[in-house]
């Protein structure tokens, strides 16, 4: 167990009880405990595993490379539809994590094989995302917003993406584009 960590555990109102057996099943597995983005993450060789957060309607394990695991429990979730590789096993109470605590170590230790084997899971390219009209429309009008957005990293580049093909209205997406442009040429992210 890792100090740092243990304010997470003591600070939860709703899911204690979980988040304590779902810390014991990964230490249990032989990983290191960090903190990471605010949350549980469990570490196997410098490699993330899994991570525990927890959410107003469920706690849950997060394996990173979760799209690779075999899931023959069907079992693991694709948290939302922009999510590639990053899976989710999903709990409502204490009961569950107890009764699938051998399945559990299970896919821990399979996710660990994955990351000894150095299995590397395929993304999407960011050429493969949809480019709201609205933004294609600025990148064609203006030369130095598409040399600027095309000097950003990859994953900031998938984030405005998504960003401005997310809305239904039109308007929506132009005025997400307009609000934006200033930042992608700063070099700066969508959250940045």
């Amino acid at each position: 167990m890792n100090p740092k960590v243990d304010f997470y555990f003591n600070k939860a109102m709703k899911w204690q009880e979980e988040l304590l057996q779902l810390r014991t099943i990964a230490l249990d597995c032989g990983l290191t405990e960090e903190l990471k983005w605010g949350v549980p993450c469990y570490i196997f060789q410098n490699s993330n595993i899994v991570l525990i957060h927890d959410f107003k309607e469920y706690c849950a394990y997060l394996f990173f490379k979760g799209v690779l695991l075999q899931d023959p429990n069907e079992i693991l979730i694709q948290q939302t539809k922009n999510v590639q590789v990053a899976r989710q096993i999903r709990f409502t109470n204490v009961r569950e994590i107890i009764d699938m605590k051998a399945t559990l170590k299970a896919y821990i230790f399979e996710a660990i094989e994955i990351e000894k084997a150095g299995i590397k899971a395929k993304f999407k390219k960011t050429t493969e995302f949809p480019v709201a009209k609205e933004f294609q429309h600025k990148l064609d009008e203006i030369p130095a917003l598409k040399t600027a957005f095309h000097a950003l990293t990859p994953g900031r580049q998938r984030a405005y993406l998504l960003y401005f093909s997310a809305p239904k209205q039109a308007k929506t997406r132009e005025t997400r584009v307009e609000k934006c442009i200033p930042h992608i040429f700063e070099g700066k992210g969508l959250n940045d």
